[in-house]
């Protein structure tokens, strides 16, 4: 524990900053995390007609269900010890760290001989990509200015069906038998997702510690030095004027019991809903995403190597939404927005869900109709990312984006897709359809408790949002 106090005015120069090519920079480099998980998430649906028809793994609907889970799980555990250590030992170093475990594990994926060989790999790949969540959000929070957060983070999130519409492209190539034997294009898959990850290990050397992390770490020389370099790049060292200052006490670490008490009783209501929300959308997401090939091929009867046709348009609503509405957060504000796209989403899948009981829909139309329910989707969720990431003190901040993050994971994703696996192995549509109404209901009740207990976090600083633990005044 450090006992100098220190005066800063660190973070009113971090958000008086104008967007300037170092926050591209920011975004390109560590924003890319979205972009894989999309891309690792679409190749495990995408590929699911071509693990089911391997020589070597021949998995059923329900082994497809296990490995999705399997992802889930390392997900959550990944993010609880990674996020504990993001906090502790700084945003750059972890999001290395977190970088080369999701390398490691998704080349070795596409080296799989058997169904448990295949989830081991895909649980260390889920870890690296939960590690991965934990401390881009918190650098990005911290780094990029408060006009600009929201959109900046719901876009940045949003780019998950980036990653996801390459994902589909990609297994339009290596599953069509015309261009390259389906058991060696899976694998290739994989290998390709581990050969983009080492371009953006590079690109993150250029990357700064979170400055706002140093100076409560102790290290306000080098945040000072980060800053005024910062500063220089984007030409806002020839904005003259004080800035707001701050008298904080310096620590190496935040003890964990300190750290869970201030998430838990100091902001319990905004624990609450952070649970609430991350719960929902994974639940949501990941029942629904990680199943969509399975309704296709099932349901539909459409091909396997014809699935990412398909999933195209599904992303492309889903880029879209955060991209469009995103602003509105920064405007509206978040409490009304974040309610509004939970209710949305919640409403839209009850209606969609009847139709294909019904029998009412062609796989067009169905794809149309997931197209416009995850426009609205796609912004909840990232909202619940926003919402965990901006609500709590700095020095807790990457365990608590760790912690809703894994225990919405826990509780909605891990479950979701085996559950979904099961309802669509009996064949039912009445069956599918209990399930979707089940996700509905829960998109819905989260966007009750959004509107009542939300944070209106619009432009403000993040310290003021959420005074850090080491602030004296």
């Amino acid at each position: 524990m450090h006992s100098a106090i220190v005066e800063t005015d660190i973070p009113a120069r971090l958000d008086r900053l104008p967007w300037s090519r170092f926050h591209t920079l920011v975004v390109a480099a560590l924003g890319i995390t979205w972009i894989f998980d999309g891309l690792e998430v679409t190749l495990a649906g995408a590929l699911s007609g071509a693990l089911k028809q391997s020589p070597a793994l021949r998995f059923t609907n329900t082994d497809i269900g296990i490995v999705g889970s399997a992802y889930l799980a390392g997900a959550v555990l990944g993010a609880l010890f990674f996020g504990w250590l993001t906090d502790r030992l700084g945003r750059k170093k972890l999001f290395f760290i977190t970088l080369s475990v999701y390398l490691a594990a998704t080349a070795a994926t596409a080296l799989s001989w058997n169904l448990w060989s295949f989830v081991l790999f895909r649980f260390v790949t889920g870890a690296g990509i939960g590690g991965e969540y934990a401390a881009i959000n918190s650098t990005i929070q911290e780094l990029i200015p408060a006009r600009y957060r929201g959109w900046t983070d719901l876009c940045i999130n949003g780019s998950f069906w980036i990653g996801a519409a390459m994902g589909a492209a990609g297994s339009i190539v290596l599953l069509n038998p015309s261009f390259i034997d389906p058991e060696f294009g899976w694998r290739l898959a994989f290998l390709i997702g581990a050969a983009l990850g080492l371009v953006i290990f590079v690109m993150r050397f250029w990357i700064p510690e979170s400055p706002r992390w140093l100076m409560t770490h102790g290290r306000a020389d080098e945040a000072e030095r980060i800053v005024a370099d910062i500063e220089a790049r984007s030409g806002a060292g020839i904005l003259m004027g004080s800035m707001p200052r701050a008298r904080l006490r310096p620590r190496r670490a935040t003890p964990i019991a300190e750290a869970l008490h201030t998430l838990f009783q100091t902001y319990r209501s905004r624990a609450a809903v952070g649970l609430a929300l991350m719960a929902s959308q994974a639940f949501f997401y990941n029942a629904i995403f990680f199943t969509y090939a399975l309704v296709l091929t099932d349901f539909y009867a459409v091909p396997s190597e014809r699935v990412g046709w398909y999933i195209l348009p599904f992303a492309l609503g889903n880029v879209l939404g955060p991209i469009l509405l995103g602003r509105l957060f920064d405007t509206i504000g978040r409490r009304r927005m974040i309610a509004f796209t939970y209710a949305m989403s919640g409403l839209l899948l009850a209606i969609t869900g009847y139709l294909f009981m019904s029998g009412a829909l062609s796989v067009e139309t169905q794809t149309i109709a997931w197209m416009i329910v995850f426009f609205f989707a796609s912004t909840a969720a990232s909202s619940a990312y926003l919402t965990v990431s901006e609500t709590f003190p700095l020095e807790v901040r990457a365990l608590a984006i760790a912690i809703f993050y894994a225990a919405g994971t826990a509780i909605g994703g891990v479950a979701g897709p085996l559950l979904f696996g099961a309802l669509i192995d009996t064949g039912s549509r009445v069956s599918v359809f209990g399930g979707y109404v089940f996700a509905s209901a829960l998109m819905i009740g989260a966007a009750v408790i959004a509107l009542r207990y939300c944070v209106n976090a619009e432009r403000k600083p993040l310290e003021h949002v959420a005074r850090p633990l080491a602030f004296l005044d």
